[in-house]
C-alpha cells in the first residue's frame, strides 16, 4: 500500500518523544503537554500524512476487538451490503467481528451499540450522520467511510464524480448550471454530499455559482422550478439521483419546454430505467465490484491490518452518455 509513515516518523518530525505523540493523537487524560507541543505533534501528523494503527492501539488497550459497520439510509444500490459482507470476512480473518448496524430515524440503536460494543472504530459507505455521529465523535471513535481523506485509494467520490459531471457539461457549452435535490428529507445529507464536489469543480473551472432548489416527488413543483431557471439562464441541471432527474424531465415536459436543446439534465447512478426516459438519461454509472475492492482494502489498510493487494480506482465510475445532455 505504499510508504505509511509511523509513529516515530511524527516525533522526529515535532522534535518530541513517540509517548508524547501517543498521548496526544490519542487524547490520554492526565498528561501535561503545552498547547504549543500538541499543535506540533497534530501538524506533524497532518503533514506526513500519519494514520495511527487502530489494530494495535486496541490491542494496547485492551478493546472489544469489534469494528461497527453503518449501513446508512443513504446508499448506492446494493454496494454498502456488498462492502460490508466483504470486511466481514476480512477482519474475521484477523479476529476481529464485524457488527453490523442500520441507520433508522434516531439511531438509537447506533448509540447503544457504540456504548454498550466499545467498538475500536466505526465503518460506513457515506459519512454518519445525525445522533449515530454525535455518539461516535464524543466517544472519540475513529470513523472510516467511503468519503473520508483518510482512503487515499479511491479518493473522494464527491470530488470524482463533480469533475466529471462538470467537464462533460462545460464541453458542451454550459456555464450556468443548477442542482436538483428531492424533497425527501432522509435523501438529503446525500444531495450535499453530491452538490459538495459539483461546486468546488465549477469553482475550479471559475463557472457562476451553482443554482438549487428541491423538487416534489410528485412533480408537482418542477415545472414552475425549470421555468424559473430558464428565465434565469440556466442550461443545465445535475440532480442528487436519476430518480430525481426524471422529476426534472417531468417540469421540462409539463413547461413545453424541450431536452436538451432548453436545457440539459443529468443524473447520477444510472439506474436501468434511464435508458427509457424520454429522452434517455445521461448519467454517472458506479462498478460496485471496483468499489468493493477498493474499499475493503483501503478500510483494512486504515485499521492497521494488511490488506492482500492495492486494487485499482481507476474504473469506479464511468459517464454514460445518453440523449438528455
Amino acid at each position: 500500500m505504499g510508504f505509511r509513515p509511523t509513529k516515530a516518523d511524527v516525533a522526529r518530525l515535532a522534535n518530541v518523544s513517540t509517548a508524547t505523540v501517543s498521548y496526544v493523537l490519542n487524547n490520554v487524560q492526565g498528561q501535561r503537554i503545552s498547547e504549543q507541543t500538541q499543535a506540533a505533534v497534530r501538524k506533524a501528523a497532518a503533514d506526513l500524512g500519519y494514520r495511527p494503527n487502530l489494530a494495535a492501539r486496541n490491542l494496547a488497550v485492551g478493546g472489544s476487538g469489534v469494528v461497527l459497520y453503518i449501513v446508512g439510509r443513504l446508499s448506492l444500490g446494493n454496494l454498502p451490503i456488498e462492502v460490508g459482507s466483504r470486511l466481514t470476512t476480512a477482519l474475521a480473518r484477523q479476529g476481529v467481528v464485524l457488527s453490523l448496524q442500520f441507520e433508522t430515524e434516531d439511531d438509537r440503536n447506533v448509540v447503544d451499540a457504540i456504548a454498550d460494543l466499545n467498538p475500536m472504530a466505526i465503518t460506513s459507505t457515506f459519512p454518519l450522520t445525525g445522533n449515530a455521529l454525535a455518539a461516535a465523535t464524543a466517544a472519540g471513535i475513529p470513523q472510516i467511510h467511503l468519503g473520508s481523506s483518510q482512503l487515499h485509494a479511491i479518493g473522494s467520490l464527491d470530488a470524482s464524480i463533480g469533475e466529471m459531471r462538470v467537464d462533460h457539461l462545460a464541453g458542451r457549452g454550459h456555464t450556468r448550471l443548477a442542482f436538483a435535490y428531492t424533497t425527501e428529507e432522509e435523501l438529503r445529507p446525500l444531495g450535499d454530499y453530491w452538490l459538495a464536489g459539483l461546486r468546488a469543480a465549477a469553482v475550479r473551472r471559475g463557472l457562476p455559482e451553482i443554482t438549487v432548489a428541491s423538487f416534489a416527488v410528485d412533480g408537482s413543483n418542477a415545472a414552475e422550478i425549470v421555468g424559473r431557471w430558464v428565465a434565469e439562464g440556466v442550461t443545465a441541471v445535475c440532480a442528487q439521483s436519476d430518480e430525481t432527474a426524471f422529476v426534472v424531465l417531468h417540469g421540462l415536459r409539463q413547461a413545453g419546454l424541450r431536452c436538451p436543446q432548453d436545457m440539459a439534465v443529468m443524473g447520477v447512478n444510472a439506474i436501468d430505467l434511464g435508458a427509457v426516459s424520454a429522452p434517455p438519461l445521461t448519467s454517472v454509472a458506479f462498478d460496485a465490484k471496483a468499489i468493493v475492492d477498493v474499499a475493503v482494502a483501503a478500510m483494512m489498510s486504515e485499521l492497521g491490518y494488511p490488506a492482500e493487494a492495492e486494487p485499482s480506482s481507476a474504473e469506479v465510475a464511468t459517464l454514460v452518455q445518453r440523449d438528455s445532455t
